[in-house]
């Protein structure tokens, strides 16, 4: 028995165009160790707006088709083209987490069919997945959907930044920017867990809210006063770790230099080198995809790179990965709870509208797409 169902696509045609649609699916019957899920919540994270949107001029976004299956297009910058060339005419299903009401399933996993599971394996802006059962997450009885439509890609981003931390020798972090609904789950987490975490924050209403959810090191981006401030709180924290979701512009340089500040009130001599103290910048966003720029006022002792989820879970051992799965299932609705503030339906997605409000990524603006 074949089940009809409706995904969001993205596709980059050769002509330097973006088209978004609904596009009809038909799915098999589930197999040995699938799922069948109808999809009920699923949350748009900055890493979906990527594939989603791509490069695409959003002010340009022009609608089309019909009410019942409506159509975006928008242009794509020429000089964005040549890095598009792996994807050009594909059509290509979107959303990498999602939770729902298994429908059906493979004849080894039956006793899952009526439960809800959260959901890690893209082409989750649909009606419904088949999906490998190793892929979901079963929720407690009587969990709603929203609840668990985030379970994966945030927490469990949280929760590697501790391990990577442990695992490099660290004691502190350094987050950036930290309002967002990770920030405030790595707030939680560092709170809970007794490790120093300095917040970066852009405004003073941030700042509040961080504070009232127990974070001690909250420094304001906004103010005159912040690079004294973000020296102080690594003095306190000896924070010489980051993690930066702006990617474009100085934040981890503003980072390093402070971290580099605060290693130099030690040393008893001079050294045109810098300090010994060993310090790493991860850039894990591209909430800004201008430039990442570095001015070197941070000696010699240092490191910068690039943190992706994926890849860092297949790195981890599998073990401690079963570990942080669990704690996710044990703290959904405490640690690891999002906040929406926009809910819409896949067709009102393609609205231009909706479409460019997603896409400016604002700092507590969360959209939940409900099929």
């Amino acid at each position: 028995m074949s089940h009809d169902s409706l995904e969001l696509r993205s596709t980059i045609t050769a002509d330097a165009q973006l088209r978004l649609e609904l596009v009809p699916v038909t799915l098999p019957d589930p197999g040995p160790g699938q799922l069948l899920v109808r999809i009920e919540a699923a949350p748009v994270n900055p890493s979906d707006l990527g594939l989603l949107f791509g490069p695409a001029d959003l002010s340009a976004l022009e609608q089309g088709g019909t009410a019942e299956a409506p159509v975006l297009t928008a242009p794509v910058p020429q000089g964005a083209m040549a890095a598009m060339r792996a994807r050009i005419d594909q059509s290509m299903p979107v959303g990498n987490e999602g939770a729902g009401t298994v429908i059906a399933a493979g004849p080894d996993q039956t006793d899952l069919i009526g439960r809800r599971v959260a959901m890690m394996g893209g082409a989750m802006y649909a009606t419904h997945r088949l999906i490998d059962a190793r892929d979901a997450l079963p929720l407690p009885e009587g969990a709603e959907a929203e609840a668990g439509a985030a379970l994966f890609v945030n927490p469990l981003t949280a929760l590697g930044f501790v391990e990577t931390m442990r695992a490099q020798g660290h004691t502190a972090m350094v987050h950036a920017p930290a309002a967002s609904n990770l920030g405030q789950m790595l707030v939680r987490i560092c709170r809970d867990d007794g490790i120093g975490l300095v917040n970066i924050v852009r405004s003073a209403e941030q700042a509040a809210m961080l504070r009232d959810l127990g974070a001690t090191h909250v420094v304001d981006s906004s103010t005159d006063s912040f690079r004294a401030d973000l020296e102080q709180a690594i003095a306190e924290t000896g924070a010489t770790l980051s993690f930066d979701a702006i990617g474009g512009g100085e934040t981890t340089s503003i980072i390093l230099n402070a971290m580099e500040a605060v290693a130099a009130r030690s040393m008893d001599r001079y050294d045109r080198y810098g300090s010994g103290t060993f310090k790493q910048g991860y850039i894990y966003g591209a909430l800004d995809t201008g430039p990442s720029v570095l001015r070197r006022g941070f000696g010699f002792s240092w490191q910068i790179g690039g943190w992706l989820l994926f890849q860092q879970l297949q790195r981890l051992d599998p073990a401690v990965v079963e570990a942080m799965r669990a704690r996710v299932a044990r703290e959904m609705t405490t640690t690891f709870a999002s906040a929406y503030t926009a809910r819409v339906s896949l067709a009102e997605t393609l609205s231009p509208d909706t479409a460019r409000a997603m896409n400016r990524k604002a700092t507590g603006a969360k959209y939940l797409i409900r099929p």
